[in-house]
């Protein structure tokens, strides 16, 4: 990775980033009972997102802040506190991964979970296996280190190969240890763009934007938003 660094500019972030995570669907969504339209389940998504107070802004904040500290250690600090492995991390210290989009963030997870546990247990190839997910908006601000800008040089920070992190993480030990907030990136899967945080205090606001359902069916994933409704079908492989 020689030169990966030379002449690196910064991406300046402040704006919203997906986070998607293993979570519970509950019964129905928010909206579903205002209206029969996903658009306008949307709208009424982003009218809270645009109105809704920052975390930790409660008016009785003896009663509603252990609710909002657990959503922001489930949104945001989850990752620094149970260190894995990952892209960027040998495992010794903890990355947070997020997307600009949605879709992005589909394709980045269900990728992981086909790799990192169906096929490791074998159950790949079965039709029938759900996973549910929850997805939150969070803010960030912060400085990135632009990798975009690096890849047709080091298509290797991309490379989709199960050993390309043995490439990747010498370079998350590096930002890791200069200090420095985090850096966007492109997904290995898609089109969309990526980001990885070192630094959990460069995010805030964690907001619950909607619950997936991931099912296999044979080489795919289905991914569905509300029963009955497919958003994505996808093959991860």
């Amino acid at each position: 990775m020689d030169g990966l660094f030379d002449g690196l500019t910064l991406a300046d972030v402040h704006g919203d980033i997906h986070r998607n995570i293993v979570s519970v669907r509950e019964s129905q969504d928010l909206y579903d009972d205002l209206t029969d339209s996903p658009d306008g389940w949307q709208a009424a998504i982003n009218l809270e997102l645009t109105t809704k107070p920052h975390t930790y802004t409660s008016n009785q904040p003896v009663i509603d802040r252990p609710f909002e500290e657990a959503i922001f250690n489930e949104a945001i600090n989850y990752p620094f506190e149970n260190i894995t492995k990952s892209r960027y991390s040998d495992g010794s210290f903890g990355v947070w991964y997020g997307a600009n989009d949605l879709e992005t963030s589909i394709h980045e997870t269900a990728h992981h979970w086909r790799t990192n546990l169906l096929e490791d247990a074998g159950w790949h190839t079965l039709d029938g296996i759900v996973i549910e997910r929850k997805v939150y908006r969070i803010r960030c601000d912060a400085g990135l280190l632009n990798f975009i800008s690096k890849l047709e040089t080091f298509p290797a920070l991309i490379d989709p190969s199960p050993n390309s992190y043995r490439l990747t993480q010498p370079v998350g030990a590096r930002i890791h240890h200069d200090g420095h907030p985090g850096l966007l990136s492109r997904s290995a899967r898609c089109v969309g763009n990526t980001y990885a945080i070192f630094n959990p205090q460069v995010l805030s606001n964690p907001r619950h934007i909607c619950y997936l359902t991931y099912r296999t069916e044979g080489n795919t994933i289905t991914v569905k938003r509300q029963p009955g409704e497919t958003l994505l079908t996808i093959n991860p492989a």
